[in-house]
């Protein structure tokens, strides 16, 4: 396994550094730095060029994560935003490629966070996203992407809650460079035994996220690590473990994932800094099945 984190740990908005926390994520241990895929389509050849060397420096594989707003839904009704969204996944994956990042995750299907105050039409917004998923899969396959569909709890998502809705859409959808995405914060949420949801998922299982049920660093909550392990010993997953605490009040970050308190005591950089270096080894030890 190849064990990450998610750069927004130290930020509170949907953009950073990425050649300062490449360089960081190294220095720590891991061997992943995902990164927020929402400015990339905006990098300059200059900006690419570092980031891309940078993390070959470093020995650190990128990854890319993404919440859609909602003018980029491919499972909207209304055709004038679904064509906005693939123009805006075709500039991503070129970017993308041109980095040298052949995995994106999140609710990629939809959009993110859910505005609950519309109508929710599930059923056609199912059909409707298997379909632009589809045409998505078929752009990003010509830059070798894979697209990782994450299951979202009830609260930010509607489309896949379960992984059992995971791996179904993502059959149906029926492309080799599309799998299903699980998160341990959203199965202790949603899935009756976390253990076989991953089973459930299978050889679909293209991307997996950490964390607690309190969204702090893994190991310092009541995640059943053991239980996770065994199944993914079970279906033989070898692929990323990338963790995505979130513990900061505060900007974009902190209100689109509702944190309200401060998560960590007399939080400071050195301080994030230990406990997710404490959290790769604490993640290697209890994960890695070889």
């Amino acid at each position: 396994m190849q064990h990450g984190i998610y750069y927004a740990y130290w930020e509170k908005q949907w953009e950073g550094d990425y050649l300062y926390y490449a360089d960081k994520a190294a220095r720590l241990g891991f061997d992943i730095l995902e990164i927020a895929a929402s400015p990339l389509p905006d990098y300059t050849d200059s900006q690419i060029k570092a980031l891309r060397e940078c993390a070959k420096t470093n020995g650190i594989r990128l990854t890319a994560g993404h919440g859609p707003a909602p003018d980029c839904n491919i499972a909207s009704a209304d055709k004038a935003v679904h064509d906005h969204a693939i123009e805006f996944y075709k500039k991503l994956f070129e970017v993308m490629d041109k980095l040298g990042i052949d995995l994106i995750g999140g609710g990629i299907y939809s959009y993110w966070p859910v505005d609950y105050s519309k109508p929710i039409d599930k059923e056609g917004d199912w059909k409707r996203s298997v379909e632009g998923v589809r045409e998505m899969a078929d752009i990003a396959a010509s830059h070798n992407i894979t697209l990782c569909l994450e299951v979202l709890n009830r609260f930010e998502g509607y489309i896949l809650n379960t992984s059992e809705e995971g791996t179904r859409f993502v059959k149906e959808v029926d492309k080799a460079n599309v799998k299903v995405m699980l998160d341990t914060f959203h199965m202790n949420i949603e899935e009756t035994s976390i253990g076989d949801a991953i089973r459930t998922a299978g050889d679909l299982l293209g991307h997996f996220h950490t964390g607690e049920c309190n969204r702090l660093v893994p190991g310092k909550g009541r995640t059943p690590w053991r239980e996770i392990h065994d199944a993914l010993r079970d279906i033989r997953y070898d692929k990323a473990v990338v963790m995505e605490p979130f513990v900061q009040t505060g900007g974009k970050v902190g209100s689109d994932i509702k944190v309200w308190r401060e998560m960590v005591p007399q939080l400071t950089e050195e301080k994030l800094d230990k406990d997710a270096r404490d959290a790769v080894i604490f993640q290697r030890y209890m994960l890695d099945w070889e």
